[in-house]
């Protein structure tokens, strides 16, 4: 039993991408009173690789949506295939991880699928929703402000959860974000695509100088392409997307073959970084951070979708275990402390070996030589890139019944 509150909500989520979504999912069906908040209104699109890695059809399948993904046409993608600047290639073939394709499908899709699956669920989800500040009791998080238009209007909860992305909405408003903040120094930028080259069944990552990007096939014969570039080559190409696409991105001698006669299908989507790796997972009292906000892994890992459901049930299980407790044990100090210490264990590894990776990630010579390395041992490279995702052993998800009766 949790400790009693008058509060409108047990767990108000901030951010309706697949982290909140999936944690509100968790939680609802654990019986827990969940107020998702959502700033746009969905469907819409997403800066994003849009690569599903494996793993994630595991959690579809937890969070009942496997069906409604795989009606949405997705793209298989059996192998990831990296291209130095010069054209030398090496191969991650997806069965390694799980023995499933990867996926390929757009944001405006999954994110649908996933909020539309936490209302049936009984998540109260508020679209088109600003939230403009914390609601504070001392120092402590109880809940959000919104403004949803033109009206403020706010909601307490026992938890409130930051799933708000890169941003890291609240964990900046209550000036918890972790480092100084800086004047970004990476841009990156995302369109879909029509008449790529890109192979059959296969998301490519191409090395240039300044950055990297990825290429795939999503949903209706349409190419992602998503790249990132440091913001002096940014601001030399006069922040024109397909200047920089042209003058940086191609390059690379593969991404010059694949996008020659490329279609720009959508807007370009452009967002700047300040940067990679963890930020804190509780940044205050009765705030605990999921997906992007608490960590942003490299993009060239293919792994950041898996991070967002794997922490966004993460969350649900630490919170449905403190609800169970026949002790009384609530939304307090020791919970976002044993979600802390369980999200280092679940993480933080994989983040040092990115941390490591991403020197060479930025450096076409370092490119080169990782490509050349890999290339020469696929033991090396199958333990390499399992080290960027492993997890380990997690607790039993609890059965869906009320814990909040």
């Amino acid at each position: 039993m949790l400790k009693p509150h008058n509060d409108n909500y047990d767990v108000i989520i901030a951010g309706g991408g697949p982290a909140g979504a999936s944690a509100a999912i968790h939680l609802a069906r654990g019986g827990v009173r969940v107020l998702l908040i959502e700033q746009k209104k969905f469907p819409r699109p997403k800066l994003c690789g849009e690569f599903i890695s494996p793993e994630c059809q595991t959690h579809f399948e937890k969070l009942g949506v496997s069906g409604a993904m795989i009606e949405s046409g997705p793209a298989l993608l059996s192998e990831t295939v990296f291209y130095s600047s010069k054209g030398h290639q090496v191969t991650v073939p997806s069965k390694w991880f799980g023995g499933r394709a990867a996926l390929g499908l757009s944001r405006a899709v999954m994110d649908e699928v996933l909020l539309r699956c936490a209302q049936d669920n009984g998540v109260e989800v508020l679209e088109g929703a600003s939230i403009t500040e914390p609601v504070l009791d001392g120092d402590r998080v109880v809940g959000v402000r919104v403004k949803v238009d033109g009206c403020h209007h706010d909601h307490r909860a026992s938890l409130t959860i930051d799933a708000t992305g890169r941003a890291r909405i609240l964990s900046r408003k209550i000036g918890h974000a972790n480092g100084v903040s800086k004047r970004p120094s990476l841009v990156a930028f995302k369109a879909h695509l029509k008449k790529t080259k890109v192979a059959a069944g296969a998301c490519e990552i191409y090395f240039y100088p300044g950055g990297y990007g990825g290429l795939s096939t999503v949903e209706a014969d349409t190419s992602n392409l998503c790249f990132i570039i440091d913001a002096e080559s940014v601001k030399r190409c006069n922040s024109d997307a397909s200047v920089v696409l042209r003058e940086c991105v191609m390059k690379n001698r593969r991404a010059a073959h694949t996008l020659e006669k490329a279609e720009v299908a959508s807007d370009w989507l452009s967002a700047s970084w300040e940067r990679f790796g963890r930020q804190r997972p509780s940044p205050a009292p009765g705030l605990l951070a999921i997906g992007d906000s608490a960590a942003f892994i490299d993009p060239f890992t293919g792994s950041g979708m898996l991070m967002a459901f794997e922490s966004g049930e993460l969350v649900a299980q630490t919170i449905l275990r403190a609800a169970k407790n026949p002790l009384g044990y609530g939304f307090e100090a020791d919970l976002e402390a044993d979600y802390t210490a369980a999200y280092r264990r679940a993480f933080d590894s994989r983040l040092r070996i990115c941390g490591l990776l991403r020197r060479a990630a930025f450096s076409p010579r370092l490119a080169e030589l990782g490509i050349a390395i890999c290339g020469a041992s696929e033991r090396f490279r199958n333990r390499l890139v399992r080290s960027t995702r492993a997890r380990p052993k997690s607790h039993k998800f609890l059965p869906h019944n009320s814990l909040l009766e």
